[in-house]
């Protein structure tokens, strides 16, 4: 053990590449080898150098080692294992000297060497020699699980293929993977994965078939243990073959410039088709879609709303996260209840191999996570995060705070005068109080058990909470001549968040059926109030009561069960089915203050489905077909909602290949917008009932084609989806004639959205990065606003991309540029009052055609720089210390316009984003 430690060592530290032969009384096969491997125990103390140790070993065990005779001859080791196998001690060996070793099937020999060679003597970079030995089995299945070399997490949607072949398979969510018709088992694989070196294994029979163990090393990482030869550094994110999916890992989140916080969801909106130009929400506009027509699945269960701090940064804590994919369109019949795309989230499983704790602090927050194994079978995971009022938070909290305050001197755009002098008819010195009680926090856990080879079941937990006080309070104190006149007190509280979890069963029945059961839980809620009250006496001794505002609650309760199964039923025949049902319940009331209520809905309901699909591959292995059906039955409707869909892919040679997608959504809970121009539209969910607020549904047609070479990718991809069903709540017509209850200013009607996107995409090497260009249009037409279609809220038309990440030694820079022209809005032409329904006065407005104007074009230009600290002997990360600059040149980018109406003159103020912010990130891993 000791001997392969030193070896180890020596070779990482020594470039020499002549070998020694520790000859021993006797050998053994490799067969035998593999078994002693496993089964031989170490517990005892070893010292001495490395040929010293290894000698030792060799009469111990019949196993011959080989390495550079300098190196053995010139390391000295000390170790204790307790009870550990040889491989075990080999393996940590290797880990903390930054070594590796092989077995060679062929000679059964050990070989001990530099993590820079080869096991042939080659240098890496350089393909591997196959194994020599000839095969003992042919067109035969492989199956196995991919993990993370360094904390045994489970890689899920790794690629595995065989080289020189278009055999390969992907993992499924928990890293296992089948590959059927593999050659022989001496064939050589291709295994890559996002932010990991990608590997090359040769095959040998040694290796077993059904239960193949592959680890996989973190970019960045030094370790090696096993046979593999490292790709160069590939890029942050990565298109899928089929198109219209894209795979992101969090693992290469701290190479991006950001605002206060590694984010997922931000990151993603640098992708083509997914819009960049809202600040204000951490949800994803996808080829003209709107957030609520995401579908999002953290760990199973859905997340209904995923902003903090009024949408600048997501809920989700990038250290609870290993895996995301985006589905921009055209997905498989396994996903159901949205119109538009899919975010599936994949959180960590917890360190398997030992225990960690590290944190992040920076100007915005404090994060902290903590993992490691429970004995040889449970792995836990747990990660906190809390803001504390830095530089980043007081800055937006700010702006904000202004914000409530009203709009001020601003632009005149109605006619008439007036405006400005004091509300109260006086003059004097009133005090004003305000509260300072603002911070978001979110915690995250999961336990896994791996029951055995088969079984593996995960309890993950998710809670996000935002709490906004903003609240004030005025007292005249004498102000219009008496010793006290009164006050205002104006409350303005918004608290809302998430929490949900899921306990999920996988297993793998054998090594062609796989299956998972999820029992998820998931809330929603988010509570309102914007209130004016108090009273006060004027110049004329007259007491006035004040008595305004708005409160609002909206609470989602969503109670799922799932089935999922894979069956591999040839090398052609990949089939899948299941089903599903989630139980609602969803309660929205608005109202213009604690005495009038204009909307209050309580909905409650349930989904079933069920779906099939197969993926199929021609027999030519050049065209992929995955047809499939998905079948819903809404209570609250009693109809059944047919969804047929279909990819497929056609490869015209290996570089290039042309895929599309066609199919049918529904979607049977919605956030519906309700528009409120003079400060600002909100949205809110509700369940549809096909009364005043129908099933929305979508057709989408996707077309695209893609060039790739190793090192560079360019696609284009056109889609047209056409809607029906959207909703929008408004008040504008409140008052019209007939009117007789608030439930009837839902308008529902119809839409489309389509596109092109053009991507250049440089994966590899020193630089990378892509350039990405969308040309969109979102069109609404709802009859209560003209029979004409209409740019949708969303809408933008041109938006341009630039991502570029360079790596030099332990720095990683990076930069990105956002251009997108200006979104739609509804300009006012006037401004009006009236007395509402408990004697309650209410400014209104007129408003100019429905999404008339546009706001300024957006762009920024962000730039990151992160140092990483040198790693530990055994290869782990000790942290990093990260700058960001967000919108360098400070570009005023308008976010809305909020207007405010004084003596019937209605004027404007422009709301902006964020101006020039930097952000400073410390890492620290243990």
């Amino acid at each position: 053990m000791n001997r392969i430690f030193t070896s180890l060592l020596c070779l990482f530290l020594l470039g020499t590449g002549a070998t020694l032969s520790a000859q021993s009384n006797g050998s053994v096969d490799s067969m035998t080898i593999v078994k002693l491997l496993q089964s031989y125990k170490l517990d005892r103390f070893y010292h001495g150098t490395l040929a010293e140790v290894l000698r030792q070993l060799q009469a111990e065990t019949g196993i011959r080692f080989e390495g550079n005779p300098k190196l053995l001859s010139s390391t000295n080791i000390e170790d204790r294992p307790f009870n550990l196998s040889l491989e075990e001690v080999l393996n940590r060996w290797c880990k903390r000297l930054q070594l590796k070793w092989y077995l060679d099937g062929k000679n059964q020999v050990i070989y001990v060497m530099r993590r820079t060679d080869d096991p042939n003597g080659q240098r890496l970079g350089q393909t591997p020699k196959k194994y020599q030995g000839p095969p003992s089995a042919s067109n035969f299945t492989l199956s196995g699980v991919i993990k993370d070399a360094s904390t045994g997490e489970s890689l899920p949607f790794a690629n595995i293929q065989v080289k020189k072949s278009s055999l390969g398979a992907n993992s499924n969510p928990d890293g296992y993977f089948t590959l059927q018709k593999v050659p022989t088992d001496t064939s050589m694989l291709i295994i890559s994965y996002l932010g990991y070196k990608t590997h090359e294994l040769s095959l040998s029979p040694d290796l077993s078939k059904t239960n193949l163990v592959i680890e996989m090393t973190p970019e960045g990482s030094i370790q090696l243990d096993q046979v593999t030869i490292t790709a160069q550094s590939e890029a942050l994110m990565r298109p899928n073959e089929s198109g219209s999916i894209v795979q992101l890992t969090p693992k290469q989140l701290a190479k991006l410039p950001n605002v206060g916080e590694r984010d997922i969801m931000r990151s993603l909106q640098l992708l083509p088709g997914v819009s960049a130009a809202n600040e204000s929400t951490s949800g994803l506009f996808v080829r003209g879609g709107t957030p609520d027509q995401n579908l999002i699945l953290y760990d199973g269960f859905t997340v209904y709303h995923v902003d903090h701090l009024y949408g600048f940064f997501s809920a989700f804590n990038y250290n609870a996260l290993k895996d995301l994919q985006l589905y921009k369109g055209g997905f498989e019949s396994r996903f159901g209840g949205r119109l538009s795309s899919v975010t599936e989230i994949t959180g960590k499983e917890g360190n398997s191999k030992r225990f960690a704790v590290g944190g992040d602090i920076s100007l915005l927050s404090a994060n902290a996570y903590v993992e490691g194994p429970i004995g040889k079978k449970i792995s836990y995971l747990a990660t906190g995060r809390r803001s504390w009022r830095g530089p980043i938070y007081n800055q937006i909290f700010n702006r904000f705070k202004d914000e409530e305050e009203g709009p001020g001197p601003g632009r005149l755009l109605g006619g008439g005068g007036g405006g400005g002098g004091n509300p109260f008819g006086g003059s004097g010195g009133p005090s004003f109080n305000s509260t300072v009680a603002s911070f978001f926090y979110d915690l995250n856990g999961k336990v896994t058990w791996r029951a055995g080879k088969s079984d593996i079941f995960a309890l993950s937990f998710f809670n996000g909470t935002d709490y906004l006080d903003n609240s004030t309070s005025i007292n005249f104190g004498g102000l219009f001549g008496g010793s006290d006149d009164g006050g205002i007190n104006n409350t303005d509280l918004t608290n809302y968040g998430n929490i949900g979890s899921s306990l999920k069963w996988s297993r793998r029945f054998s090594p062609k059926l796989y299956g998972n059961t999820l029992l998820s839980f998931s809330n929603y809620y988010s509570d309102r109030d914007r209130t004016t009250q108090g009273s006060f006496t004027n110049a004329d001794g007259e007491e006035r009561e004040v008595r305004n505002g708005l409160i609002e609650t909206n609470n989602v309760k969503d109670w799922s069960l799932r089935s999922d199964f894979t069956y591999d039923l040839n090398e052609r025949n990949s089939v899948s089915f299941g089903f599903a049902y989630t139980n609602y319940d969803i309660a929205y009331n608005f109202g213009q203050n604690d005495t009038l209520s204009i909307l209050d809905r309580k909905d409650k309901g349930g989904v079933g489905a069920v779906y099939v699909q197969d993926k199929i591959r021609l027999s030519n292995k050049k065209i992929d077909l995955t047809p499939g059906l998905r079948v819903s039955y809404f209570e609250p409707t009693g109809k059944a909602y047919f969804e047929p869909r279909l990819n497929a892919s056609y490869r015209i040679s290996s570089r290039f290949r042309v895929n599309g997608a066609w199919g049918k959504y529904y979607q049977f809970a919605n956030r519906v917008v309700r528009e409120d121009l003079l400060s600002g539209s909100r949205d809110f969910w509700i369940l549809s009932n096909d009364q005043n607020v129908p099933v929305s549904s979508a057709w989408h047609y996707i077309l695209g084609t893609a060039y790739e070479t190793p090192k560079y990718l360019f696609s284009v991809e056109t889609y047209y989806k056409k809607l029906d069903g959207i909703s929008e709540y408004s008040l504008r017509y409140a008052l019209r004639p007939g009117q007789i209850s608030y439930e009837e200013n839902f308008y529902s009607g119809r839409g489309y959205s389509q596109g092109i996107e053009f991507l250049a995409q440089k994966k590899s090497g020193s630089i990378t990065g892509w350039v990405s260009y969308t040309l969109g249009q979102a069109r609404n037409q709802i009859d209560i606003y003209g029979e004409d279609y209409y740019s949708a809220n969303q809408d933008v038309t041109h938006e341009f991309k630039a991502v570029a990440m360079r790596k030099m030694g332990r720095w990683d820079f990076s930069a990105t540029w956002i251009y997108a022209t200006g979104r739609p809005y509804t300009a006012p032409d006037g401004g009006y009052s009236i007395t509402l329904l408990d004697g309650v006065e209410e400014d209104y407005i007129t408003t100019s055609a429905k999404n008339g104007s546009r706001l300024p074009d957006y762009h920024r230009f962000d730039v990151g720089l992160t140092c990483n600290f040198n790693p530990r002997l055994d290869g782990s990360e000790r942290g990093s210390l990260g700058l960001s600059l967000f919108n360098v040149y400070g570009r005023k980018n308008v976010w809305y316009k909020e207007y405010q109406i004084e003596d019937g003159s209605v004027y404007e103020v422009d709301k902006n984003y964020l101006g020039f912010t930097p952000n400073l990130t410390f890492t620290i891993k243990f």
